[in-house]
């Protein structure tokens, strides 16, 4: 189809006429029309992880507001999100019928680390891009040579767990540590890189407990951590759990220094954790995070919060304008929207990777000031800074600068 659009268009131009719309705009690859780009992924909308649905929502409110202005290149964006409920099986139906039935352009936003995993192999080997996986697992910078089709978006989970570790190292002479991490690649990369990251300092991990993502509660890993005679507990776990984690601490009357891991460490997530104020183990709570949160005064004038609000109120109504997952979806969405952009009226796979490969965004309006989107050839974490804060009566202190992992 192509050759013959490319023998017909040099026969269009030497008869001086111009090729049908439909004609001048087809593509060899799938997802791509002369009015819509088909995007497509997967997400928890249900499941133990549900409560990063809004991450999916987000993302295509602002596809939608990106839509009513026209799209890009003149091609509205059909995003089409399907619920894997967070069964790394399930992803795996769920993006092969995407991919093979809905013939999506790319594959975007799929959320948690084994579900991208579980689907990595097949979209590699059918040499469909993989865009902004919603997942920090270390893999993706590690083997990008071997995996050029897939690229995630947040910090990597093993430079956060090394920035906890140094914090803890300098500020914290004799910390005994206690941690709780989800028992698969996303906990342990966070474990491993807390363990780099306090060195040989006086501190370290007296215990560490694992649990399933089947699991019904963590009340016995907690148990157990609190009965190893940690003085600080580290939360490697999803919103779920991690909530469970603060209530069974509190009810066994433990009251550890907290580091909560940042896919957790939301302030809507931190008020469920609270109790209604009940709860004092959340205070002083540590976390990193890289977005900007709309609970924080210091954003009700910020261009991208009040941008963030607008879309929001009028492509999800209903939607919990403080759940900050949100504005995470709308990080993702608008560098997406910046890829199509430069892929101009005729966007190909292989020029989504290569353009995925090479950002320059030094100012994205949902992350925090000073945070830049930028890759290079190899690079699998366009985002590799951040910002840890704490907890202090109810919402969220910076705690020093900007934190930098090294590139890849």
């Amino acid at each position: 189809m192509r050759r013959r659009t490319v023998l017909l268009a040099a026969v269009a131009a030497a008869l001086g006429v111009a090729l049908p719309t439909a004609l001048a705009g087809s593509t060899s690859d799938p997802g791509v029309t002369p009015t819509t780009i088909v995007l497509g992924g997967t997400s928890p909308l249900t499941g133990p992880a549900a409560a990063y649905a809004s991450v999916a929502r987000g993302a295509k409110a602002y596809f939608d507001s990106v839509n009513a202005k026209g799209g890009v290149a003149k091609r509205k964006i059909d995003y089409r999100v399907v619920d894997d409920a967070y069964n790394p099986a399930q992803t795996v139906q769920d993006v092969r019928r995407l991919v093979e039935q809905d013939k999506v352009f790319a594959i975007f936003n799929t959320l948690g680390t084994e579900s991208n995993l579980a689907i990595r192999d097949y979209l590699n080997q059918s040499k469909v891009p993989q865009v902004f996986a919603a997942s920090g697992a270390t893999t993706w910078g590690r083997d990008a040579a071997k995996y050029p089709w897939t690229i995630g978006f947040q910090p990597s989970y093993a430079a956060e767990g090394w920035v906890y570790g140094q914090y803890v190292a300098k500020t914290q002479k004799k910390a005994r540590i206690g941690v709780l991490f989800q028992n698969d690649d996303y906990g342990k990369d966070l474990l491993g890189g807390l363990k780099s990251g306090l060195g040989r300092s006086g501190s370290k991990i007296v215990a560490a407990q694992p649990y399933e993502v089947t699991s019904s509660d963590v009340g016995s890993q907690i148990a157990k951590l609190k009965a190893s005679k940690a003085n600080m507990l580290a939360i490697f776990a999803t919103p779920q759990f991690a909530i469970q984690a603060y209530v069974f601490a509190n009810r066994l009357g433990w009251h550890p220094l907290v580091i909560n891991n940042g896919v957790s460490g939301t302030s809507n997530i931190m008020q469920l954790a609270s109790e209604g104020g009940k709860n004092r183990v959340v205070e002083g709570t540590i976390t990193s995070t890289i977005l900007k949160d709309p609970t924080d005064p210091r954003w009700a004038k910020d261009p991208g919060m009040k941008q963030y609000r607008a879309i929001l109120a009028k492509y999800a109504k209903g939607a919990n304008v403080n759940d900050v997952y949100h504005v995470y979806g709308m990080a993702v969405g608008y560098e997406t929207v910046s890829l199509l952009k430069r892929l101009g009226a005729n966007p190909t796979r292989a020029g989504l990777m290569k353009a995925a490969r090479s950002i320059t965004d030094p100012g994205n309006p949902f992350l925090l000031p000073g945070i830049s989107v930028r890759t290079g050839p190899g690079d699998g974490f366009p985002v590799q800074q951040g910002q840890l804060q704490r907890w202090t009566k109810g919402h969220w202190v910076p705690v020093g600068g900007l934190w930098q992992s090294k590139r890849n």
